[in-house]
Formats: C-alpha cells, sequence, structure tokens
C-alpha cells in the first residue's frame, strides 16, 4: 500500500479523523485483528456475528496505525458512515495514483481462482505482481486486494464474484480493468439469479467497464460468453477450441495432469501442467490469453504455465499418505459444473488402476434446481465409473438416486448424515492405494474429512489380503 495520512484517507472517504494526528499509514489493510501488518490500516465492520470495533483496540495494539470505522474507538480512527463503502472509495483512491498499474480482471461461474492463480504465476516473470488471495473477490477482499498495491506492482491481477446483477459494475467501479476475462457461465449461484440468462447479464458487466482501448478475454466455446462481444467497447481476444489462443496434442499423466501444446497467431509453445484435471487446460488457456492481451509473449506464458504451482488452498490439492492413499482435496466449493470436472478428474485416474472413492457434500445456492443438480452429479459419478461415492449430508440421496439410475453401475453408494460419519467410513474402509476426491460448497467444510483421512494411519491391504 501506498503511504496515506489519515487525512488523505479521510478526504478519499468522506470520513472524519478522530485522534492521531500526523500518523501515516504504510502497510496493507485488513479486517482480522490477528493478521494486522505493523503500520497498517484495521478495516472495523459490524456484521452479524462479529463487530470489527470491538478488536479495534487489539488491532492497534499489535502494530495497526489507525482504525477505518463508522465510530470512534480508542485508537487513532477514520470515521465514515459505512465502512465497507469507504474501504472500496479508498481502494478507487489508490488505484488513481497508480496511473502504471494494469488491472486484469477475471470472472466466471467456474475456473476464475484457478484462472487468476495461473494468471499471477505469468505475470510474477513479466514484472512485480499484486493478485487476489484465494477468492477475495467480493465488495471487501477486492478493495483489501488492490489496497497492496504500490508503486512498484506493475500487473493487478483481480477475481471478481457477483451474486446479484450490478456487483460486477460496482467492483470495476472500483478498479477499471484494462483487461477483463469472463471464462464461462455455469449455474453456479443460480439460487440467487433465478437464471442462466440473468447470470450471463451479471457476467457481461465485466467486459462493459472496458475502454476502447482495453481488452475483452472471452470463452470461444462458451456461446453465451462469446456473445458479450457485442458488450464491450475494447478489441476481443478468445480462447478455446476455435479461439485467438487455442491446445492440441493434448494428453495426460497417471493423476490427470494435461500436458498440450498452446497456440496462438501461428505459434505453438509445449505446457505441462502441474494441476490436476482436463478442465485446467480451460483455466490455463484463459490466462494465457489474458497475459498476452497486456504482451507478455507467447514462449514465456508456455514457461510459466509449466512452472505454475497451485495458488489458492483446497482446489485439487494432492496429498500422498505413506502407504500411497492419494487424497485430492477440493473441498473449497462446489457447483454443478466443478463437481462433473473433479469427479471425471478422479474417473480418469481410477481407469490407470486405482480405486476410486468420492466423498460428495451438498452444492449450495441452486435454489430449486438443487436435488435435480445432485441427482445429475450422482450419474455423472457413475459414468465416470466411481466405485464408492460417499455421499454427505441432505443431498445424500439424491445423489444416491441418481448414481443408481446408471445402468450397469457397479458401484456402491454409502448415504452419511454429516462430514464426521462421513470421515469414519473413509478412515475404517479405505484400502491402500485407493484415490480419495474430497468435494462440496464451502459451508460443508468437507475439508475436514480430507485432514482427518490424511492423518490416520495407514489403510487396509488390498481386497482379499
Amino acid at each position: 500500500m501506498i503511504p496515506l495520512s489519515l487525512d488523505e484517507i479521510a478526504a478519499a472517504t468522506g470520513g472524519e479523523v478522530h485522534g492521531g494526528a500526523g500518523i501515516v499509514v504504510t502497510a496493507d489493510a485488513c479486517m482480522d485483528s490477528r493478521a494486522v501488518a505493523h503500520g497498517g490500516l484495521f478495516v472495523a465492520v459490524a456484521g452479524e456475528r462479529v463487530d470489527g470495533h470491538e478488536y479495534a483496540g487489539a488491532a492497534h495494539a499489535a502494530g495497526a496505525a489507525a482504525i477505518l470505522a463508522t465510530r470512534p474507538t480508542s485508537a487513532p480512527t477514520v470515521v465514515v458512515a459505512d465502512a465497507v463503502t469507504a474501504l472500496g472509495r479508498l481502494a478507487r483512491h489508490v488505484l488513481d495514483q497508480l496511473p502504471d498499474v494494469q488491472v486484469l480482471a477475471v470472472t466466471g461461474s467456474q475456473g476464475k481462482t484457478g484462472t487468476k492463480d495461473y494468471l499471477a504465476a505469468v505475470l510474477a516473470g513479466a514484472g512485480p505482481t499484486v493478485a487476489t488471495a484465494g477468492n477475495f473477490n467480493n465488495e471487501i477482499g477486492l478493495p483489501l486486494t488492490v489496497l497492496r498495491a504500490d508503486a512498484e506492482t506493475a500487473y493487478l491481477v483481480v477475481e471478481m464474484g457477483a451474486r446479484r446483477i450490478g456487483d460486477l459494475a460496482h467492483l470495476c467501479a472500483i478498479a477499471p480493468p484494462d483487461v477483463a476475462a469472463v471464462v464461462n457461465v455455469g449455474t453456479a449461484h443460480i439460487g440467487e439469479f433465478g437464471s442462466r440468462e440473468a447470470i450471463a447479464q451479471a457476467k457481461g458487466e465485466i467486459v462493459e467497464a472496458l475502454t476502447p482501448e482495453g481488452t475483452a478475454v472471452l470463452g470461444a466455446d462458451d456461446p453465451v460468453v462469446l456473445a458479450m462481444a457485442a458488450r464491450t467497447r475494447g478489441r476481443v481476444l478468445t480462447f478455446g477450441r476455435d479461439g485467438d489462443v487455442s491446445w492440441r496434442g493434448t494428453s495426460a499423466d497417471d493423476l490427470g495432469r494435461p500436458t498440450f501444446e498452446l497456440g496462438h497467431a501461428g505459434q505453438w509453445h509445449p505446457v505441462s501442467l502441474a494441476q490436476l484435471g482436463a478442465h485446467q487446460l480451460v483455466n490455463a488457456a484463459a490466462a494465457a490469453t489474458m497475459a498476452l492481451a497486456v504482451g507478455v509473449p507467447l514462449a514465456g506464458v508456455a514457461v510459466s504455465l509449466s512452472a505454475a504451482r497451485p495458488g489458492s488452498r483446497w482446489r485439487m490439492e494432492v496429498h500422498e499418505r505413506v502407504d500411497g492413499v492419494l487424497v485430492i482435496n477440493d473441498a473449497y466449493n462446489a457447483n454443478p459444473a466443478s463437481m462433473e470436472a473433479a469427479i471425471n478428474t478422479l474417473g480418469a485416474i481410477g481407469r490407470r488402476g486405482r480405486r476410486t472413492v468420492a466423498v460428495l457434500g451438498e452444492m449450495r445456492e441452486l435454489g430449486g434446481e438443487a436435488e435435480r443438480a445432485h441427482v445429475l452429479v450422482g450419474m455423472a459419478a457413475a459414468m465416470a465409473g466411481i466405485d464408492v461415492i460417499v455421499a454427505v449430508g441432505p443431498m445424500a440421496n439424491a445423489f444416491a438416486q441418481g448414481a443408481t439410475r446408471h445402468f450397469g453401475w457397479t458401484g456402491q453408494v454409502v448415504a452419511t448424515a454429516g462430514r464426521d460419519e462421513a470421515l469414519d467410513w473413509v478412515r475404517n474402509n479405505v484400502l491402500v492405494g485407493d484415490v480419495v476426491l474430497v468435494k462440496a460448497s464451502r459451508g460443508v467444510a468437507l475439508e475436514h474429512v480430507a485432514d482427518g483421512l490424511l492423518d490416520a494411519g495407514p489403510g487396509r491391504g488390498e481386497e482379499g489380503d
């Protein structure tokens, strides 16, 4: 973060300074009093369960230079009408002081975090890069990311999420993009939007925010995304099988890690990804296209993609126990498309000779489509040849119904009431050499199953031993 006096923060946010004359904030902003940087800004937000104002004193004692809050605190404070709105205004003020920073924004129903992580890895080799941590992609997380930028930053990579129409327009007003990408339009959050058409309307706001000098990066294989070309003033670059950036010669190793040639404008360069799943190829291609838009050569992009390692936790995160049990922790979030992609990756690994176990929890925010979506995921697991489905929670029966509807599937469904019961089952039934996928929406917290399985002792021997 660039140094800012409290007077300057007050002017940018429409606030008033209470105490701390002459104090300058020199480090990042945060909302966790346990993670404040010395000289940073603690943002106190009153939530449904926790009021950040109660932690202002602790944050100041831990090194925060000042507090941004809606009422005076025991520490030097800039008092504003609304802390979240003020945070966004402050982020825009900082970005306006950094005219040489190029902002690259990505959204999509699934894959946006993976694309963001690949892009950050590529751009880090081209210049100082600040990127969204995890999926801090809302009206709080995005400004906190922007405030990490300083005079040395060349690239600001931001992930943008939306739960309603207007959200992305708001985020783009805080961080106007130079490059804006829409990876895809699926059914994540359809319970809140109501239809895929409404989701597309919302996602397209990111390319509407571009100036004529900007670049819209669109998935060529999704007609709904490709149609967004008509909604932008910027130039358009596409990625996909028939996109401006494409791939050929795709193969995968025993763990489903893709190898391919990445192509653009007649040039082709080899890429071998470290992440599991064929869907990672699309994320990598989207990131490559965004990097090309800011002038990174294709050869350098290919090298950086091959060197990239996962930048966000619990996303196809692979761990191997000493007995050879492989645990794939993809528990950060889930929607129908990402569920199917993860299941297909598991199935591909199983075809190399391992028994496959899918621990699947509820996908949330699907509204009236919820039960049908879970049935379809169960069918997808059976079609992928998964050997054991451990279905967790209130949608366990829907998973089971889908799996058993697939004619000829000879696998097993284990319905469990919650994650503790699921963990107990896998601990007692996993076999040496099994590969176990754990996936659900964030609120289900199935990472506890993955962690518990990894903490357990060696599994039983092969069946029949």
